[in-house]
């Protein structure tokens, strides 16, 4: 046994450095928005997000990953339990239009995140189980189905779309390192469109959403105000960027400027550059990842640093793509940058795990 991999653990502190003073520089424009406790929501950030984070990130280095395969199952039992209690009247609760979170007191966690990680590793484990049978529908492709349906049935519920999006994109991404066939994934593939277009049919957003990606100036002031709101401030930041704390579109312009917006108030102020330097911090965390997958001294650990690194890496780089209107808007945070402690803290834990899978590197 050798000692964490230090690369990937210092990328890992960048992110959270880096997204911290993009986090509160994107904080000033709630001074400008009526109901919004500036304090509150930083305190929540630092003590949910970076602090219990950082305790969760040491915790879960320090157990030994096999844990996670032996209680594989219920450990995916427990994400599902609790991702259902927020259609409990008066446990969960709504914010615009969808029913995503539990009320803690003052505070709230959205259980979907602990869900993806209950996907990965529930994931892992049946798929280094069946070993080269993971090219039989029975053995591979019928239990990501099935795995999918569950989870998905959950989340479609909220309804949380980008949640569930990331995990099939996830769990397509493990299928294939496991060894699954492409024309399986291929099959898959086409039946996720498909699905998306039922969606689409069913639920008038996801619909209005495709349309406005297709031609964002169609409706400007109303679904289609969030990505020219988020052009304009991307576009404003030209190649060096307005300046730490001088973004204009956070005030009163750019709706969730600490949320899934906060990308387009980065790129405001720091320019093509600083995007540039954030997506290189991205893009190393997730080659580092995988070079720590590929040195993993099994199958199981090889597969759930996999499915890990693709949580983290595919949700980030589709909030980054949404504000560059490159991908239908999703509403989901970017991960070490966003406000949202509990993504915050669930993405230190996998990193956690990661790094507690360095130690066995061969």
């Amino acid at each position: 046994m050798k000692r964490v991999d230090t690369i990937f653990l210092w990328l890992t502190v960048a992110l959270v450095a880096v997204g911290f003073f993009i986090f509160i520089s994107a904080s000033l424009g709630l001074y400008a928005r009526e109901g919004v406790q500036f304090s509150r929501v930083v305190f929540n950030q630092i003590f949910f997000g970076v602090v219990l984070g950082a305790l969760a990130l040491f915790g879960a280095s320090k157990i030994n990953y096999k844990f996670w395969r032996k209680y594989a199952f219920y450990i995916f039992l427990f994400s599902l339990a609790f991702t259902a209690l927020v259609f409990i009247p008066g446990v969960g609760f709504s914010h615009g239009g969808a029913t995503r979170w539990l009320a803690l007191g003052p505070f709230s966690i959205q259980p979907a995140e602990i869900l993806k990680i209950g996907f990965v590793i529930y994931f892992a484990t049946w798929l280094s189980g069946v070993g080269s049978k993971v090219q039989s529908f029975l053995h591979g492709l019928l239990p990501l189905i099935i795995l999918l349906i569950i989870t998905g049935a959950l989340l479609l519920l909220q309804p949380d779309t980008g949640t569930f999006l990331v995990i099939l994109i996830t769990g397509l991404g493990m299928f294939i390192i496991a060894g699954g066939r492409w024309l399986h994934l291929g099959a898959l593939t086409g039946a996720g469109i498909a699905g998306m277009g039922v969606l689409a049919l069913m639920r008038p957003y996801i619909k209005t959403r495709l349309l406005t990606f297709l031609d964002p100036t169609s409706d400007p002031f109303g679904a289609g105000y969030q990505i020219q709101q988020s052009l304009i401030a991307i576009g404003s930041g030209q190649w060096n960027g307005r300046g730490l704390g001088q973004s204009i579109q956070k005030f009163n312009y750019l709706p969730e400027p600490i949320g899934d917006s906060i990308f387009a108030v980065f790129a405001e102020e720091w320019g093509f550059i600083g995007s540039i330097i954030l997506i290189g911090l991205f893009l190393a965390f997730a080659l580092r990842g995988l070079k720590i997958a590929s040195k993993a001294p099994n199958t199981f650990s090889r597969l759930l640093v996999s499915g890990l690194i693709l949580l983290i890496v595919v949700q980030s780089f589709i909030n980054i793509a949404s504000m560059l209107s490159v991908f239908p808007l999703t509403g989901m945070p970017l991960i070490f940058v966003s406000q949202g402690g509990t993504a915050l803290l669930v993405a230190l834990a996998s990193v956690g795990i990661i790094l507690n899978v360095s130690k066995y590197a061969r």
